[in-house]
């Protein structure tokens, strides 16, 4: 007879758009003026994305990331922080190229 007690449930997605695992550097821009920083994709979709970053980020900025060969540039707004990991939402509504 198995032990319950050891098996851990995998937690039932939530998000209703799939995300794609990129593991992509990408740029981050603060503002007029504000040098870009770097940080790490790890995961992307049309709604938001999951980043890594060894520095602090700011709440609000423009993330740029080369995607198919193309630049892709999003408005982020973060929603959560854990650690270096920091989940944003697109909050342009759109792509842009």
């Amino acid at each position: 007879m198995r032990n319950r007690q050891n098996v851990k449930a995998v937690p039932k997605e939530r998000r209703g758009i799939a995300r794609r695992v990129i593991n992509r550097m990408a740029q981050y821009h603060c503002g007029m003026g504000a040098l870009p920083r770097t940080c790490m994709v790890t995961d992307i979709s049309a709604g938001g994305a999951r980043l890594y970053s060894e520095i602090a980020m700011p709440d609000i900025f423009t993330l740029a990331v080369t995607v198919e060969d193309a630049e892709m540039r999003r408005d982020c707004r973060v929603v959560w922080r854990l650690g270096g990991e920091i989940g944003v939402t697109f909050t342009d509504g759109h792509s842009r190229g």
